[in-house]
Formats: structure tokens, C-alpha cells, sequence
């Protein structure tokens, strides 16, 4: 899979680093190392040495190093070559076996630095200013097992009572969401690279990553709460939420992105004019722009060759430059269904669309479909009651419900 550019863009599901391994190292061990995030460091064993980048990882082992392998290669295609560090060399093989951890090992700090392209690298976890801002604004919503049995609906403290000046729009018959479960998400990130694949989204590169300006309309956000030797991780799935009051919607000069009378915030890519003032005004930050067209820009134009070019779906516009493109709920899988029922005669079945990132989901933690049929799973998780929505207080009205995730503490592990 070296030469596969969506899965080296899919960001590790701690670090959030992408295009690159590296040598993680405990944030006590890199203090007595005086070693830092992207420094290059000198690690020798068993008469092999090697320079890498470090990564400071908060909840890794003190006096350990841990390298992934499969990268460094030098022959992988245009995507693949030279992408990270080689550290094969570091395996020791005999006696029909195959050792992978090597003790007595020496580092030792260089004066070389090397970049690291992260997704999300800001908000340092011993900020005092940041610290737990997830909690606090509502963004993750977690409790205890215990908590939960005591009161079911122990989230209700959390709600907002929101002042309309207007009547909310009232959907009639279909109105498609999606609910995600917290509980059951792993952040392996298949999502991410099945909508990817899905919805034809371009690989950018590590130093357009780097810029900020990866492509991908789904996110696995990663937050850490506690201390950095005994983090806390959190992980939740973003993508466009669909709001029934979408700030994105009230600042486009040019009506490009708009509501449907089925419950979707739609783009019309030929409307838009690049102005970027949806992506500003969106607080869940999951709008995406082509500042190239990146399938010329990147790699050669590997993705634009005819044999490349046929991984594309055909049933997905490729965007171009200057363009603003986002999550649409796989509105073509939606169109599929909607012409079955018209060719079967009957209503269009809520439960029969799957999105991509749905079908992906190993652990079934996310569920589509028609939130007015209130038989439906997604209208089910959506009046569960751990069922909350992100930024609840903006009323921006999302249709994306998470379900709130229970954790046993050390007091009531079962």
C-alpha cells in the first residue's frame, strides 16, 4: 500500500501524522533527552544506526522508542518513494524467528531538524487555556458507567434552551441524518479513506498537509485530557453536519451552497466563486478548498494518467481549482435509491441508503437514514439519551447526533 496516496494521507489515529513514521518517545523520556517534536535523532543497535524525526507522545512508556515499519522505500512509484524512514534494518532475524523489539539500544540528539506534516497539531495538552476546552464546550460528552446507571439521562443538564426569532422550517416526509456512536468508534480512520475513495477526494501531498490544506471531508478529531504520562483520549468522527440553520449558507455571496428540500446542505461547484467565506463561518471547520487542482499538482500528475484516472467514481463530479467542496452525505447513493423507488413504484426507504463511511465502519458505529421515520435506527440513536450534537449552543441546528461515550473508571471497572 506504499504507493496508495489516500491511505500515507489518512493521519495516524493518535498522532495525526501523515506521509511520515518517526521515533515516538514518552514526554518524560524526550524531557531527560532534551529532545523536542521534530527533531532528528541518532538511534544505534546491533551495529545499524539510523536518523529519524521524534514525536513527543503523550501516554507512551518511559525508556521506550516505538518506530513503525514499511517505510523509507526507495523503489514505490511516485507516491511511495522515499516517504518516511527506512528502520527495517533494525529487525533481527535467526532461528526461525523474528525479533522486532531490541533492547540496549543508544540515542542520541543531532542538530537536524525535520517536519513532521500533523492534522491536528495545535492546542498543547498542558496549556492551561485549552485544557480540556472539549469538555467544556460541549464539543465531547462522556460519562461513567456507574453515572449512566444511576441516571440515565444525565446528559439533560446539558442541554440549551434556544431563543428562535423565526419558526424553525418543518421537513415534511423524508429528512435524512446520521448518528454516531462514540462508544463503539475506534479511530482506525476506514471512514475517512472510504469516503475518500467514495467521493473521489484528491491526495494533496505532505506539503500541502503541512499548509492545512488537506482534502479529506471526514476527520477522526483526537482530543487528550488529564496529564501528558496518563492522558485521557477522546476521538470523534467530523464531517459536514448538515445544519438546518447552516452558517455557511448565510454568507455565500453566490447561493452556492444551499439547502434541499430533503434536509441536505448541497454545493452546486459550478456556482462557486472560491470566496471562502463559507469555510470561515463554519465552527465545525469541515469545508474544504482546492487551492490546486491537485491531481496535476501532486506526484507528476499520477492521478491524472489514464489508468490512475479510472479509480475515480463516475458518479462523483472531480472538483477544480478554486472550488469548495464538503461532506454531502453520499447524495448520489441517495439519488440511487430514490430512482429504485420511482422505477419499483414505491416510497423511498430510509434505511436503504448507506454512505460509504457507514458501509466501512468495522464496529457499526454510524448510522444513516430518514430521521422523521421514527422507526428508523438513525431517529432510534437520535432520541436516545446519551444522544447529544456538537456545539449545541450556536443553534446552528446540526443533523449529525453522537452518542455520548461511557467509560469504566478504575473504581468500577466490570
Amino acid at each position: 500500500f506504499a504507493n496508495n496516496g489516500w491511505l500515507q494521507e489518512t493521519p495516524h489515529p493518535v498522532s495525526k501524522i501523515a506521509w511520515d513514521n518517526y521515533a515516538a518517545l514518552s514526554p518524560s523520556t524526550a524531557s531527560k533527552l532534551s529532545i523536542e517534536n521534530d527533531d532528528v535523532i541518532k538511534i544505534e543497535a546491533n551495529g545499524e544506526q539510523l536518523e529519524i524525526a521524534a514525536f513527543v507522545q503523550p501516554g507512551m512508556a518511559d525508556d521506550l522508542i516505538v518506530i513503525e515499519l514499511g517505510y523509507g522505500r526507495s523503489v514505490a512509484g511516485d507516491v511511495g518513494t522515499n516517504v518516511g524512514f527506512n528502520a527495517n534494518n533494525f529487525i533481527v532475524y535467526g532461528n526461525n524467528e523474528v525479533e522486532y523489539i531490541l533492547n540496549g539500544v543508544k540515542i542520541s540528539k543531532t542538530m537536524k531538524r525535520y517536519s513532521l506534516a500533523s492534522t491536528q497539531e495545535h492546542h498543547a495538552i498542558d496549556d492551561t487555556f485549552v485544557k480540556d476546552f472539549h469538555y467544556i464546550r460541549k464539543i465531547i460528552q462522556e460519562g461513567t458507567l456507574q453515572e449512566y446507571k444511576e441516571n440515565p439521562k444525565f446528559l439533560d443538564k446539558n442541554k440549551y434552551e434556544i431563543f428562535d426569532i423565526t419558526q424553525p422550517h418543518i421537513y415534511e416526509g423524508l429528512k435524512w441524518g446520521m448518528a454516531i456512536d462514540l462508544n463503539k468508534c475506534t479511530s482506525c480512520a476506514a471512514c475517512v479513506t472510504s469516503c475518500n475513495v467514495e467521493n473521489n477526494v484528491p491526495v494533496v501531498g505532505k506539503e500541502q498537509v503541512a499548509k492545512g490544506r488537506e482534502m479529506q471531508w471526514m476527520r477522526i478529531d483526537r482530543y487528550y485530557s488529564g496529564t501528558p504520562d496518563e492522558p485521557v483520549v477522546s476521538a470523534q468522527p467530523m464531517l459536514c453536519q448538515h445544519c438546518d440553520n447552516a452558517p455557511c449558507e448565510n454568507v455565500c455571496p453566490v447561493n452556492a451552497t444551499n439547502h434541499s428540500s430533503d434536509g441536505l446542505n448541497q454545493m452546486a461547484y459550478n456556482r462557486c466563486v472560491g470566496t471562502r467565506y463559507c469555510a470561515n463561518n463554519c465552527p465545525y471547520k469541515v469545508r474544504r478548498f482546492n487551492f490546486y487542482n491537485f491531481r496535476d499538482h501532486f506526484a507528476n500528475a499520477y492521478y491524472e494518467n489514464d489508468l490512475t484516472a479510472l479509480v475515480n467514481n463516475p458518479e462523483v463530479t472531480v472538483r477544480s481549482r478554486g472550488v469548495m467542496e464538503k461532506c454531502t452525505f453520499c447524495v448520489q447513493r441517495i439519488m440511487d435509491e430514490r430512482e429504485n423507488a420511482i422505477r419499483e413504484g414505491r416510497e423511498i426507504i430510509g434505511d436503504n441508503v448507506k454512505t460509504a463511511c457507514q458501509v466501512a465502519c468495522p464496529t457499526d458505529a454510524i448510522v444513516f437514514g430518514n430521521i422523521n421515520d421514527s422507526k428508523s435506527d438513525v431517529a432510534k440513536y437520535r432520541n436516545h439519551e446519551l444522544g447529544y450534537h456538537v456545539l449545541e449552543s450556536l443553534n446552528v441546528r446540526p443533523n449529525v447526533t453522537y452518542l455520548a461515550k461511557l467509560r469504566n473508571t478504575h473504581s468500577e471497572e466490570v
